[in-house]
């Protein structure tokens, strides 16, 4: 809790990551001013350029304003690891190569492309006006949700029970993150004075294989897959490490077996697998978040 009560700005409220963290914040004694988006992109142009203004345009207001102490940024692991050949390990000093994505042009390219671009202009901008500036990079989010719509990470993380093969690339060498953990990530960084730069948020590496034996074990009943195609039983993991994180105090509370843990939501929610099937409910007061299948970003300013 709060010695005092802070007014803060989330912007994406309405989003997976969002309105977890505007829970969150409330229960800890903020005062919480949230924005929404128009999720509604569809090309290069709809995508890239408006990720990157509209970045820079919470930047700009905010060094206009002249009140806000410091800027929590929510990048994505897709600004770290996309290149053609992979390690063993990332962490905050990599960044994802935009020659092979744009030759590439792979499932969520745009994502990668524009989080990529985004982040790299918040930096230069915030070291060009003398902003505290943090950014948190969140490997695949997954976890329960508040939101009307599945959320994106979710029908990734579970594309081996509907069989979109599309996202198995994504998950073929996988690492996540709880969603609790991660907006917890969020008020922990904004809150430690000595908190600088980027911070990789990830507590679990697994491959594709893993996770459908996961999911095998726990929902029999939608014959998830044992085998892919192109993916050898020796496949080995990539480790996105959150070293810099931990060292600063942070701790992670949940596994991979918590993917679908909701005892969280008391009220309005239903289990993860249930929100294939029908929609959900969402908590009083919850402004309810049209169907994407783009990330957004989220913010926290005070």
């Amino acid at each position: 809790m709060v010695a005092h009560k802070e007014t803060v700005c989330v912007t994406g409220a309405s989003g997976f990551i969002g309105s977890w963290l505007v829970m969150r914040l409330l229960e800890r004694g903020y005062f919480v001013r949230a924005t929404v988006r128009d999720p509604v992109c569809l090309n290069q142009n709809e995508v890239i350029k408006p990720t990157v203004n509209g970045v820079l345009g919470i930047m700009k207001a905010c060094d206009k304003a002249k009140t806000v102490r410091r800027i929590v940024f929510t990048s994505s692991a897709g600004t770290v690891n996309v290149e053609e050949h992979q390690k063993n390990v990332y962490d905050e000093n990599d960044w994802s190569d935009l020659d092979f994505i744009m030759s590439k042009k792979m499932t969520g390219w745009m994502y990668f492309m524009s989080k990529t671009l985004a982040e790299k202009a918040a930096w230069d901008y915030a070291k060009e006006k003398g902003i505290d500036f943090i950014s948190i990079i969140p490997t695949l989010v997954i976890g329960p949700f508040i939101t009307t719509s599945m959320p994106p990470s979710l029908i990734t993380a579970l594309s081996p029970i509907t069989r979109n093969e599309a996202h198995y690339s994504i998950i073929r060498q996988g690492q996540y993150v709880h969603l609790d953990d991660l907006c917890n990530a969020h008020i922990f960084l904004y809150e430690q004075a000595g908190a600088k730069g980027r911070y990789v948020c990830s507590s679990h590496d697994a491959t594709i294989l893993t996770i459908s034996e996961f999911l095998r074990q726990k929902y029999p009943e939608y014959n998830v897959p044992s085998t892919f195609e192109g993916v050898d039983e020796n496949l080995k993991s990539i480790m996105f490490s959150s070293k810099k994180l931990i060292d600063m105090g942070f701790n992670f509370k949940y596994s991979l077996e918590d993917i679908d843990d909701n005892k969280e939501i008391k009220n309005g929610s239903a289990g993860l697998t249930d929100g294939m099937v029908a929609c959900k409910k969402t908590e009083p007061g919850m402004a309810g978040e049209k169907a994407d299948s783009h990330m957004s970003a989220q913010q926290i300013c005070a």
